[in-house]
């Protein structure tokens, strides 16, 4: 199921890295964000006390991801031959986890993912990888994931030479950047955003005990800011009726709003909950990975009184 290409057009080169990864020969581009100079960070050990250590360099990065049909195969199978490469081209690991291993979530939403659909990540099936030259000092970093029909692999690459910034430069394609780990700032900013880090058990609207850092950090919003107020936004995909769909994604809403009650001391009087079912998609629902993240809770901005 591994076809490699001998350096042809998926390789990633450029003018200043010089470095080619080939890739599987099926591998489709889905995203590209590229800069002639900025500063990177590389993961070099798991998330712990609150943090992922890294590496900050800076010089010319290029970031890709792409979406490879391989239904069955792991991510550490998507993973393990770009492994390789590194090895034979002289690159020292840095980090190679698997996604309990790394931090599952926490170390995830930590690190700077392009956004989806462009890149999916199952925060239970993932691998990372960094590495650095130890001649050259450039670093590479890689992130394997995978959804039932199809393997997602973002790759990062920074030259730690200093880069010449050109007056003119060469138009890329641009993407939105990853969101920041600071949730809160990001609802007040964009005044919506996806709850990433919830977990619901499989066809239930129970929400999992386990630690939800982003309620935490809406939680600790909303406590320095006493009068602003948020709904809490439930959405489904289209599997089953729309009325059933409803009524899922309120008592989803409904389960974090109680959390972020009950757990967090926030009044009730300002959090509302209501469910759209699958009325309002940020994806297709004709593939696994779109149904996915048409699944998903947000957190919308309602105002501040005073």
């Amino acid at each position: 199921m591994r076809v490699w290409l001998t350096a042809l057009g998926c390789a990633l080169a450029g003018p200043v890295l010089a470095l080619q990864l080939e890739l599987p020969s099926n591998a489709r581009q889905t995203a590209s964000r590229d800069s002639v100079l900025d500063r990177v960070s590389v993961a070099t050990a798991p998330f712990a006390d609150g943090q992922v250590a890294a590496d900050s360099i800076d010089g010319p990065v290029k970031r890709r991801s792409y979406r490879i049909p391989s239904p069955g195969l792991t991510p550490l199978q998507l993973l393990a031959p770009l492994r390789a490469q590194l090895v034979d081209a002289g690159y020292d690991t840095l980090l190679d986890c698997a996604a309990e291993a790394c931090g599952g979530f926490d170390f995830r939403f930590a690190i700077d993912v392009l956004p989806a659909p462009n890149m999916y990540v199952n925060v239970r099936a993932y691998h990372f990888l960094s590495a650095r030259h130890p001649d050259t000092g450039d670093a590479v970093w890689l992130l394997a994931s995978t959804a039932p029909d199809a393997g997602y692999l973002q790759v990062v690459q920074v030259g730690a030479q200093e880069a010449a910034v050109p007056s003119t430069p060469s138009p890329t394609a641009v993407v939105p950047t990853a969101p920041t780990a600071d949730m809160g700032q990001n609802l007040l900013a964009s005044g919506s955003i996806i709850l990433h880090s919830l977990d619901f058990a499989t066809g239930t609207t129970d929400l999992s005990e386990g630690p939800a850092p982003e309620l935490e950090q809406i939680a600790r919003l909303m406590e320095n800011r006493p009068n602003l107020r948020i709904a809490i936004v439930g959405h489904t995909d289209t599997v089953g009726g729309l009325q059933a769909n409803i009524a899922v994604s309120r008592a989803r809403a409904s389960a974090v709003r109680d959390r972020l009650i009950e757990r967090y001391d926030i009044s009730a009087d300002r959090i509302e909950a209501g469910g759209m079912g699958y009325l309002s998609p940020v994806d297709t629902n004709l593939t696994a990975e779109g149904r996915e993240a048409n699944r998903r809770v947000e957190a919308v901005v309602l105002g501040e009184d005073g």
